[in-house]
């Protein structure tokens, strides 16, 4: 019997554990969409979107975009928007999570941005946050929707 015991535990000493693959990043589809956006890579920025109904609400009218294809109908609008308004060069730094909720199939993740553009060529300004919500795809993490608050526009400094 003590050879068995002993046996047992050189074989779980030896053997390795399978352990849990860690769980996906929830910042990587929010990183690959702000990336896209702030280089031009549309069709990366659109791949970080979940299929089905997505929700954005953002500072410029309509203010929100539901279903399918609310992620190229903002694009458009805020193509719309900028031209509009003399807004060129937008971008968007962001920060770490402030706030991340994950419950099975689904995230919530809150991060810090400034979102820099010219306005007829003065540069300017807006901190604010991104919120997120996430779900499961295959796998992947896609967004399924976000919002942006910010403070008001001011010149950058």
């Amino acid at each position: 019997m003590k050879k068995i015991i002993l046996s047992l535990l050189v074989i779980a000493l030896v053997i390795p554990v399978a352990q849990a693959a860690p769980p996906a990043d929830v910042t990587a589809p929010i990183h690959q969409f702000i990336d896209g956006f702030n280089t031009g890579d549309v069709k990366s920025a659109y791949a970080a979107y979940a299929s089905g109904d997505i929700v954005i609400v953002d500072e410029f009218a309509p203010h929100l975009w539901v279903g399918p294809q609310a992620a190229h109908n903002w694009a458009a609008d805020y193509d719309k928007h900028t031209q509009a308004t003399g807004v060129s060069d937008g971008s968007v730094k962001y920060g770490a999570p402030t706030r991340t909720e994950v419950e099975g199939s689904t995230a919530y993740v809150v991060i810090p941005t400034v979102y820099n553009y010219k306005e007829h060529g003065k540069a300017v300004a807006e901190e604010g946050q991104m919120t997120f919500v996430l779900r499961m795809e295959q796998g992947t993490w896609k967004i399924a929707g976000w919002t942006w608050t910010g403070v008001e526009p001011h010149p950058a400094k």
